[in-house]
């Protein structure tokens, strides 16, 4: 089973049971990492930056570094994210700002986890999703 099988398995029934490359809360997570939300975090290090300005930098650095990852609420994703960014992102995915944000507080701290096996950030990002759904689907989980 992939990583990414595995993550999203771990989600359960709220994603839908899809393929992960045609999973949209999947989809709409690797677009966040790649910077690919339009007026949203612009990729992984902008990510960071706004939990860090957020007060939730302890929370995303968790998630990179190499113990356990801490959890992040619905609620303080909306916050750090910006409400516009998640009504975007819930109006892709045909679900509730609520539900949206829920499914990537879920999604996220394991995709952050997964994508920064060092404990670090990758230097050069974390390139397109293409690139993305290339390193975890390398990795097995």
């Amino acid at each position: 089973m992939s990583l990414i099988d595995s993550l999203l398995g771990g989600l359960g029934g709220a994603l839908g049971g899809q393929a992960p490359q045609g999973n949209p809360m999947m989809q709409a997570a690797m677009a966040l990492l790649a910077g690919g939300q339009q007026g949203g975090a612009g990729g992984l290090a902008d990510l960071v930056s706004a939990f860090t300005q957020g007060g939730l930098g302890d929370v995303v650095q968790s998630w990179i570094g190499t113990g356990q990852n801490l959890p992040i609420s619905p609620e303080q994703l909306q916050q750090v994210l910006g409400g516009d960014t998640v009504a975007g992102l819930a109006r892709q995915l045909g679900l509730s700002p609520q539900d949206a944000s829920q499914g990537l507080a879920g999604l996220l701290p394991q995709l952050v986890d997964q994508l920064t096996p060092q404990g670090q950030l990758p230097q050069n990002g974390l390139g397109d999703i293409a690139s993305i759904m290339e390193k975890l689907g390398g990795r097995r989980g």
